[in-house]
Formats: C-alpha cells, sequence, structure tokens
C-alpha cells in the first residue's frame, strides 16, 4: 500500500532521521480551502489502538520487571565487575577519591541507590566471590536499581517503534528482543554501569524521535523540549561511558541530513533561517550537554574530598586538594646536600646504582662505556640513596638552600661515592638512547657531563622542588636528553634491573620522577620540620576546569591502555552471532554459574534482518538504476529513512570497536543489539504489512493534510509475530539456568552449550563411541 494516491501529485518533505513524514496533497483550490491546520480527533478504532497500544506495553514492562527481578539476591556474593563498580559506590558514601577509565554519572547513580538502601561503604568488593550476607551487605537493594532501569529499557524500546509510526505487533517484537534477551538481562541485574548506559541510549533515540515529530511546528515550545530532552539524554549516556560519544554520532547523522535538506534552496528558506536551525540544534544538542556532562564531574569532584586510592593517578597540584593526601601532609621542601630517594611516576621504581660496570661487549656486539651501571630497582635499598649537590654558591642555612625549578644540580650516589653522568654513548637496550653512569667526584674533566636541569611539571619560576609533590623532569644540560626508564629489563649481568638512558623526547609523559623521601639533611638538622613555626597546611585550591581536563585525558590515556589479554575478551566479528559469552561467577559446590550470553535466536534474527535490509536497499537501488521501480515512493521513504536511521544506530555503536586495541567483551555490543532490534522490527513491518501510521509527525501552520492510514498487522501478520516471539521466549527460557545461575547436572550444561565456541563450566565429559 502506497502512503499516497497514485494520481494525486505529491510533495513530500523528507526526513534525516527516517521518521514518518507530512505529505502535501494538491488536488484543486476547493479541496485546499477545506483544509484544517489540525488532525481531525481520534475515532472510535483509534482509541481503541491507543488503548491496546498502552495495555501491551505494560504488559511487556511488567514481564521486563518480572524477568529482571527473579532471583535477583542470587548470588549472595560479588559477581564479575561487581568488584569494581560496588567499590565504586562504596568509594562515594565514604567520600574518598578513585580513579576510573568511565566518566562518573552511572556510578554516581549506583552510589545514591546503595546510600538509600543503608549501605555505609565499609565492605570492599576486593574480589569475587566475597559473601554480602555475612557482611550486611544490602546487595539487593543496589543491584535492584539496576534492574529497574533495565526493566525500563524494554517500554522504551516500544516506545520508539510505536513513535515512529508502526503497529503494535512489531513495536511488540522489538521491544521483546530487549525484554527477554538473556544478555541484557544478565548485565542488567548486577552492580555494572550497562543498565544506565543502555537505557540512556535509548532515551536519546526516542527523544530524537519525538522531537522529529514537531518539526513542522519549529520552535514552539514541544519543539524545544525534545530538542532539550535529547540532548540531556545524549549527556547522560556520555556520562556513563566513554561509548555514549557513538550515540552522539548516531543523532549527529541525522541532525547533518536534516540540516541539509533545510539549506536546499527549493524549500524557499533564507540563509538566515538555515543559520538560526543549526544555531538552535548546536545549543540543544552541543553546548547543553556539554554543561550537563560538566555538572557529572563538579559533583563527583564535590563528593569525593577526601584522599583515596585514586591519588595516585593525579597530578601532584590535583592530590593536594584532597583531605588527608600523603603530599599535603609530608610533602617538604628539598634542600641542597639532601640526600633523598627518588621513584619513577610511572613504574614506581627507585633510580638505582651499583658497584658493578656495564659489560665491555653487548649480546649484539656493541660497546659500552665499562662505567658504572646506573638502573632501576623496585625495592627499598641503600643503594636508592642519592644527595642533591649544587653547582652554585649557596648560603650556610635559610631560604637560600631550597632546590627550585630550573636549577641546576649534581646526584651524588651516596654509596660509591660517585656523580650521575650521562654522555654519547648507546644505552645497553636503545642504541638511540643515552647510557647513564656515573664518574668519581674528583674528576673536574668529566664535570659538565654531570650537570641536570630540575623541571618541576606545572612550576613557576623559583617554586620550591617538594618531595612527593614535586614531580619534575631531569634535563642533562649539555645533550637536553631526559632522564628516563621503561619496563623492559636488562640481562643478567644487571641483575635483571630495569634500564636507565637518556630520552631525547623531553615531551614523553613517561620521564617523570618524583623524591619518594629525605632520608638525611646534610646540614644534621631536623629534616622533617625545617621551619621556625609549622602551621597545619590546608587542602589547595585548583580550577575546576583545569581538574576536569586533567581527568579527562587521563580517562581516554588509560582506556587506551587496557591491551592486556583477558579469557573472556572477545572480538566485534563474533557479537552479532553470540559466538562466545563471559563467565560472570560460578560455584563448584552446587554446579551454578552464571554465563553472559546473548539470546542466541534473538540474535540471530537480529543479524538476518540486518543482512535483509542492506540486501532490499542494494536490490531497489540496482533496479531504480535500470528504470524499474520496485518499491513505491513512500514505502521507500520511510525503509531509507527510518530503518536507515536505526542502522545507523547500530553501525555507529558496532564499527569503532573493530579501532579498538583495548579488552573488549561481549557486554559492549549491548547498545548496538537495542538499535539492531528496531531494525528488526522495522524489516519484518516492511514484509508483513509496508505501510506505517500517518499522520505521525505535528502539522504546522502551513502543513497540508490528508486522510489518516493506520497500519495493522493481518491475521498472517500475528502469526508471524507470535512465532517469532515463542522462539525467542523459549530460548530465553532454555538459556536461563546461565542467566539465574541454576544447578545444571554435566549433561545438563552439555544440551545448552548450544556453540562449541561457549566456554561454560561444569560440562560432563563426552564419550566417543568407536
Amino acid at each position: 500500500m502506497s502512503l499516497a494516491p497514485r494520481k494525486r501529485r505529491t510533495e513530500r518533505q523528507d526526513s534525516p532521521s527516517g521518521l514518518p513524514q507530512t505529505v502535501r496533497t494538491y488536488s484543486g483550490l476547493e479541496e485546499e480551502k477545506r483544509r484544517s491546520p489540525r488532525p481531525p480527533p481520534p475515532d472510535s478504532s483509534l482509541r481503541s489502538e491507543y488503548f491496546f497500544s498502552w495495555s501491551t506495553g505494560l504488559i511487556l514492562t511488567i514481564l521486563a520487571f518480572i524477568i529482571r527481578f527473579w532471583r535477583i539476591g542470587h548470588p549472595s556474593q560479588v559477581v564479575f565487575d561487581e568488584v569494581h563498580f560496588g567499590s565504586f559506590a562504596s568509594h562515594y558514601i565514604r567520600r574518598e577519591y578513585y580513579f576510573d577509565v568511565h566518566p562518573p554519572l552511572a556510578k554516581m547513580l549506583n552510589g545514591l541507590a546503595a546510600w538509600v538502601v543503608g549501605f555505609n561503604g565499609d565492605f570492599g568488593f576486593e574480589q569475587i566471590g566475597d559473601d554480602y550476607i555475612s557482611h550486611n551487605v544490602p546487595y539487593v537493594g543496589m543491584r535492584s536499581f539496576c534492574a529497574i532501569m533495565g526493566s525500563i529499557t524494554v517500554p522504551i524500546v516500544f516506545g520508539i517503534m510505536r513513535e515512529s509510526g508502526y503497529p503494535v505487533g512489531i513495536a511488540l517484537l522489538s521491544a521483546a528482543l530487549v525484554a527477554f534477551d538473556n544478555g541484557h538481562i544478565t548485565q542488567t541485574r548486577l552492580i555494572l554501569l550497562d543498565a544506565a548506559l543502555v537505557l540512556f541510549m535509548a532515551l536519546s533515540l526516542f527523544s530524537y524521535v519525538k522531537f522529529h515529530q514537531y518539526r513542522y511546528q519549529e520552535f514552539t515550545n514541544w519543539w524545544w523540549f525534545w530538542l532539550l530532552s535529547t540532548g540531556g539524554w545524549l549527556a547522560c549516556t556520555l556520562g556513563c561511558k566513554m561509548v555514549g560519544l557513538f550515540t552522539f554520532l548516531s543523532i549527529g547523522a541525522a541532525v547533518i541530513w536534516d540540516l541539509w535538506e533545510i539549506l536546499d534552496i527549493k524549500k524557499g528558506h533564507s540563509m538566515a533561517y538555515v543559520w538560526k536551525h543549526f544555531f538552535y540544534r548546536a545549543v540543544g544538542l552541543i553546548m547543553v550537554p556539554f554543561i550537563i556532562y560538566l555538572s557529572f564531574f563538579w559533583i563527583h569532584f564535590k563528593v569525593l574530598k577526601y584522599s583515596g586510592p585514586g591519588d595516585s593517578f593525579m597530578s601532584p597540584a590535583f592530590q593536594e586538594t584532597l583531605a588527608g593526601n600523603e603530599l599535603l601532609l609530608n610533602a617538604q621542601e628539598i634542600r641542597y646536600f639532601d640526600t633523598v630517594t627518588i621513584k619513577h611516576k610511572d613504574t614506581k621504581q627507585f633510580l638505582h646504582s651499583h658497584a658493578d660496570h656495564y659489560p665491555l661487549r653487548y649480546e649484539d656486539g656493541r660497546i659500552s662505556s665499562q662505567g658504572q651501571q646506573v638502573t632501576c630497582y623496585p625495592h627499598n635499598d641503600t643503594n636508592n640513596n642519592w644527595q642533591i649537590l649544587p653547582t652554585k654558591e649557596i648560603p650556610e642555612s635559610g631560604r637560600g638552600r631550597v632546590v627550585r625549578h630550573n636549577d641546576v644540580i649534581q646526584l651524588k650516589h651516596v654509596v660509591t661515592d660517585t656523580i650521575l653522568l650521562t654522555h654519547d654513548v648507546a644505552s645497553p637496550l636503545m642504541p638511540t638512547n643515552q647510557e647513564f653512569t656515573t664518574v668519581a667526584e674528583d674528576d673536574e674533566a668529566r664535570r659538565n657531563d654531570t650537570m641536570f636541569k630540575v623541571v618541576i611539571t606545572d612550576a613557576h619560576e623559583g617554586e620550591p622542588w617538594r618531595s612527593l609533590s614535586g614531580h619534575f623532569k631531569l634535563v642533562h644540560i649539555p645533550t637536553k636528553v631526559v632522564l628516563w626508564t621503561h619496563p623492559t629489563a636488562l640481562p643478567d649481568w644487571a641483575y635483571g634491573q630495569q634500564e636507565v638512558n637518556g630520552n631525547k623526547n623531553q615531551q614523553d609523559r613517561t620521564t617523570s620522577w618524583f623524591v619518594e623521601d629525605i632520608i638525611a639533611d646534610g646540614t644534621g638538622n631536623d629534616f622533617k620540620n625545617r621551619t621556625a613555626h609549622v602551621e597545619p597546611k590546608k587542602t589547595k585550591k585548583v580550577a575546576f576546569i583545569k581538574k576536569f581536563f586533567e581527568l579527562q585525558i587521563l580517562m581516554l590515556q588509560h582506556n587506551a591502555g587496557l591491551t592486556s589479554s583477558h579469557p573472556y575478551a572477545s572480538t566485534p566479528v563474533e557479537w552479532p552471532f553470540c559466538l562466545s559469552g563471559i563467565s560472570f561467577w560460578t560455584d563448584s559446590e552446587t554446579n551454578q554459574q552464571i554465563y553472559m550470553i546473548g539470546n542466541l535466536l534473538g540474535w540471530w534474527t537480529c543479524a538476518i534482518s540486518l543482512s535483509v535490509f542492506i540486501g532490499i536497499v542494494t536490490a531497489d537501488m540496482l533496479a531504480r538504476r535500470r528504470g524499474l521501480d520496485p518499491i513505491e515512493d513512500g514505502i521507500r521513504n520511510r525503509l531509507y529513512r527510518n530503518t536507515g536511521f536505526f542502522l545507523g544506530a547500530w553501525a555507529f555503536h558496532y564499527f569503532p570497536f573493530y579501532l579498538m586495541q583495548r579488552q573488549r567483551f561481549l557486554h559492549h555490543y549491548l547498545p548496538a543489539h537495542l538499535a539492531s532490534a528496531l531494525v528488526a522490527g522495522s524489516v519484518l513491518n516492511f514484509i508483513l504489512v509496508e505501510v506505517v501510521n500517518y499522520p505521525i509527525s505535528y502539522p504546522g501552520s502551513k502543513t497540508r493534510l490528508r486522510p489518516a492510514v493506520r497500519a495493522r498487522l493481518g491475521k498472517t501478520g500475528w502469526g508471524v509475530v507470535v512465532g517469532l516471539l515463542a522462539v525467542v521466549v523459549g530460548m530465553y527460557l532454555w538459556l536461563a539456568p546461565l542467566t539465574y545461575a541454576l544447578t545444571l547436572t554435566g549433561e545438563q550444561v552439555n544440551r545448552r552449550k548450544l556453540l562449541s565456541s561457549w566456554t561454560l563450566h561444569f560440562e560432563a565429559k563426552r564419550n566417543h563411541a568407536d
């Protein structure tokens, strides 16, 4: 069925996201005069449809709650990443600073839920299997908050399809693909982040669908409400995880297409009108979300005001804003002739030297200087002690003896009475970098090679060098190389210690060091109290925006650095087909396990739908190139734009993972799976009924209307939907023991291992007949 009468000339205003289109129909002047700017009141059949729709959505919501809350208290132990995200909730309650690679919103919500249900934060969530009940942790309440968000996601999916104009049966199928998905259920009934992430992603799509319904009532209150709502939910999505950027890209692509259509001169719009649309969208979808996103971190910093396990990730200036921080309490000004220990900021190893020398010839045949070895050593040792010597005249006492930013110093190795030196000799492991060694204190010929400048991070001229808080770089005066170390161990001749060499890149962030401790004062005074009057140190103030950007950079750096192997990591190519899952928890005494895996038939249905849609579009494009018109214009418009919008959301949430080098897991596919469920419903609608509800968009003052069209499934259509629902629900029930940690025998586990690539526990041994 076409969306427009075939014998009338129509003008269609397209939508970038493929939302329902208002069609202007021209059939004569008299008919034009009779047109009303508002749609007619709903008749009894339409009211009946609304009642059926709301009833279906309510039943779906109730089922979603039942499915996610059943046995939510089992197991009463820490499960999978509750180790991390449960502990973050306890840090919020104790207000102790922590560091994580994800933005704070979902973790703050988990912390708020924990506080509401009475958690006092004294349980550490230290390892999987730790018991909740014996420590009086209200874990059911904490899990329930996530389960509520996961349950609410289901009617939101239903609403996206209904507001896009699809019949009740089609919307029911898309929502059921999420409601009865074992992967979504597992991930949203534990103390994790994905329940909030997926919910806010779905609300972003729903709000944009609603915003687009008001595109003919531009700049009205409702237009603004749904625009700002879209921006707000986008900010919340990004506030849960950095992958929320993919939802921004999904909505952003639709907005760009929308603006491109408005720019079309055939629409008759002035450039002032175009710029107005551009600016308002920039305000609603960029500026407002950025302000909201900032507010999450402002609250995060305000709550976490005490020193905690995340201190060491931050700069000294940041750490000194935290009450009780070691830098704030124990940092001391460093003076000439102090004996100190120096530690590398990243590898946490001490600058070290000992009496052994470099070998004459290295394994690759290169010749060394045979000088005294300078290495890094992880343990406290007297060979880590270095004395700071001046290279200029200093007073006998007073503030003039304090070492300051950009001062030139020498470092004396106390045990061997030699001076640190670097020269133009290749280091043992890196021929491009300079060797570090030491020379005798009275060797005046080499004095110039022992000169180093202390460059304190983010310091002003004359700022004192402090222990602990004074992160610094040691720059060699003659060659400009920087003291550096890296995790690679030297051979046995250096006892497997870490190599130290001269890095030519002064901007390398891994060249930072700090003074761990002051061992002795060269004058014999009490170096722990070197001022006449010591006042209690107050926390320092750092501008919020500076703290914000420091944390953003660290989050991105550490996220990219999560490259270590994991037994349950997987690649994106496996995800749409559920080729592998994740073991969340096991109990060998009861043969129970939680194995996070999607509803196999549901995920395959979504994957097939994606392929079918691409095939339909490709075939249609080829046919049109040969002068054929296999799909009516109205149907094609909806298929390309609305289903294309859903496909874009899937692609933006899926393909970027191919570019990532970090650890990737099946649960990263959940937002993309939700989008694929929308595509599945849309494709099924094209196969069964083709049409969609009209009108969906609200008319403007100049919009010409045509008779309403209601898309309804016939008996055959309902038969197909019910059949697919039975398949999806049946697969959910079959995999439920792996979702809810029910006891299974070895043979029962074997039967549920539907793919050989699944790594289930407690499988029975198979007997192979000859």
